[in-house]
């Protein structure tokens, strides 16, 4: 892997992005639980003495029913254990300690939806709820360490069914209520689920969309599935064969259901992934270790207190929504909001109107939500109140600069922290990001969170100097880092084998000499013309910073003589019109931003990308388009 100086656009770009930084608010600074002097004291402890920052934070910020042997075990290759032999579970960090603290008649959650119909539970209830709920799972048969499909949308009940098969010690698989039957089939069929739990139906964009239909066929013939649990939503339901209802299931369970003493190392749920090629990995995490990552990471990186409302807006059927919907923000006793419907629906306004509503504080949401609002225009926030807002965060990708201001700018009046955070589905949490009284930097991740030792290598894990583009890698496990991919050992040993004895990411990134990290997209998103490697999230980045351009997506076509030539897909902000004029205007901020390498030889304008259900843009779909070629397997698009 060269340094980034072999091509000096690029580096020029990602220099002009090093900025000073921003600092934040003094409100934010006075409020925070970790100064910038406290967080670089713990990351230090962090690092040089693992058994001894993890094991103080498990024991302060949690509970046990019985203390851990050894804090981590670890054979310095793809073998660890963290908290071995200690009893623990997350559903009774969730909800019962709680409870007991007399914190009882908090609000745990309130869901709204896009006609502002509103439900409210505190932790006692959901408590109520989930010990009968796991009792009555209990006497459908269900034991520890059995599966259960779970395929609902982002509703009470459905955190109600994944906090029941963690009380008892049976393992979910939220599979997200968007895909198709077969995706629905063959996770059921990988994970050999005993049970489903699912819905009649979702609602978005004023509509019923129906979901039982897609379990009735995705389910057909599935012998070793015993039950399906169905919630009607209100609907008229006739069970059929297996089948029984979510209310029948509540009123069939004893009132209390104590918690199942969980190995800490015991499989908590599996999460698929879709993989390029085969079947989706099954990512596995754990009972104790992401229990203890999460909470802290909810807690400190929102900087959560007693009065805030935190809006995480994914969708618990990914892994943000499991980390930052469910079990953070419970075990760190936090008041969430969840809202079930599209982002744009009835109209723009509807998340800032849901914010002023409901006085959040702390909102975290998708880079791809944020240009979607930058393209709708500013005066949709701005006929809001937003002034409840004191923290924002970005998750999914990589936020441009432009987009990072703009969300600082109209949405957080700049009187916010905007913190960034990159992690994956295989890490459990947050892995780099910008803590709220840390220095921020529009378009830099920012800092790795405790015990994350981060790192940028060229192929051979060789260290490179700041400012260069390489790999990034883990250099030692964490204690929310997955176990295993179910039933594909050989899938999750790979992470650790790809370079040298680190967790290899699969992300490019690159690093300044204040130890921000920036993350420039998947090493299989980048673009080799004529001899030079272009990230495809740089140009995408120049491409949108374009004042007429909201979201932008480019693909490598083969090329004769440049190995491969760049092709742009453009969504312009509501207002502008393609032209030629434009065309070449963008292409000329490109030139100006990166370089000539990096202009488009082709600039498509579209009306809309195609996405996933989790709003990641499919490039593969546009460049079998580019390429007048299949596209492939389109079930998990959005539209």
């Amino acid at each position: 892997m060269s340094k980034i100086q072999d091509t000096p656009e690029v580096n020029d770009q990602i220099l002009s992005a090093e900025k000073q930084g921003i600092s934040p608010p003094e409100h934010i600074l006075k409020k925070a639980f970790i100064s910038e002097e406290k967080y670089n004291e713990w990351y230090k402890q962090s690092i040089g003495e693992p058994n001894t920052f993890w094991g103080d934070r498990a024991s302060e910020e949690l509970e046990w029913f019985k203390k851990w042997d050894t804090v981590l075990e670890w054979n310095g290759k793809s073998a660890y254990t963290w908290f071995a032999g200690g009893k623990i579970n997350i559903s009774h960090n969730c909800l019962d300690r709680h409870v007991n603290a007399g914190r009882g008649n908090k609000t745990a959650y309130i869901w709204t939806n896009e006609e502002g119909v509103e439900i409210k539970i505190t932790y006692l209830e959901l408590l109520d709820k989930v010990m009968r709920f796991a009792s009555g799972l209990k006497k459908q048969g269900l034991q520890k360490g059995d599966r259960v499909s779970i395929y609902m949308p982002l509703t009470i009940e459905q955190i109600i069914a994944m906090l029941a098969c963690a009380r008892i010690g049976a393992i979910h698989s939220v599979i997200y209520a968007g895909f198709t039957a077969s995706s629905l089939r063959v996770r059921t069929e990988v994970s050999q689920a005993k049970m489903l739990i699912t819905t009649t139906f979702t609602r978005r964009r004023g509509k019923n969309i129906p979901l039982k239909p897609i379990v009735d066929e995705a389910v057909s013939g599935l012998e070793f599935l015993q039950t399906i649990i169905v919630d009607p939503r209100g609907e008229s339901f006739i069970p059929g064969e297996k089948e029984i209802a979510f209310q029948s299931i509540l009123d069939s369970g004893d009132p209390i259901c104590e918690a199942e003493w969980m190995d800490s190392e015991d499989p908590l749920f599996i999460l698929y992934t879709s993989g390029t090629t085969g079947l989706p990995k099954g990512v596995v995490h754990v009972h104790g270790g992401y229990n203890l990552f999460t909470h802290l990471s909810t807690k400190l990186t929102f900087d959560l207190h007693e009065d805030d409302l935190f809006w995480c807006t994914a969708d618990t059927g990914w892994i943000t929504g499991h980390s930052y919907n469910v079990y953070g923000p419970l075990s760190a006793g936090a008041s969430s909001l969840i809202f079930e419907g599209a982002p744009d629906f009835p109209d723009p306004g509807i998340w800032w109107k849901t914010i002023e509503k409901y006085k959040v504080s702390v909102f975290y949401t998708a880079p791809t939500a944020v240009r979607l609002f930058m393209k709708h225009g500013n005066q949709w926030p701005e006929k809001y109140d937003l002034s409840s807002l004191r923290i924002l965060g970005s998750v999914g990708e990589p936020i441009n600069p432009e987009a990072w201001n703009w969300y600082y700018t109209y949405i957080g009046k700049k009187n916010v922290a905007v913190v960034d955070t990159w992690w994956q589905t295989e890490t459990g949490g947050h892995m780099i990001l910008s803590l709220p009284a840390c220095k921020q930097k529009p378009g830099w991740a920012g800092k790795p969170f405790f015990g994350v030792k981060a790192r940028v290598v060229d192929k051979q894990g060789n260290y490179l100097p700041p400012d260069s583009v390489g790999h990034l890698i883990i250099e030692s496990p964490w204690p929310a880092a997955l176990r295993t991919c179910y039933g594909q050992p050989e899938r999750f040993e790979k992470y650790w084998n790809e370079i040298g004895n680190n967790y290899y990411a699969g992300d490019l990134a690159t690093y300044d000499h204040e130890g921000f990290f920036m993350i420039l997209g998947r090493a299989d998103d980048v673009l080799k013309v004529s001899g030079h490697r272009i990230g495809t999230a740089e140009v995408e980045s120049a491409i949108v910073s374009h004042p007429a351009v909201a979201e932008a997506a480019v693909v490598g076509i083969p090329h004769e003589l440049k190995g491969e030539s760049i092709s742009a897909f453009v969504l312009l902000i509501t207002g502008n019109e393609p032209s030629d004029s434009l065309n070449d205007s963008i292409k000329a901020q490109v030139k100006k931003e990166i370089g000539s390498l990096a202009v488009p030889d082709e600039i498509t304008f579209m009306n809309q990308l195609p996405k996933t259900r989790s709003g990641k843009i499919m490039r593969r779909v546009l460049k079998a388009r580019a390429m007048g070629v299949d596209p492939g397997d389109v079930s998990t698009l959005e539209e």
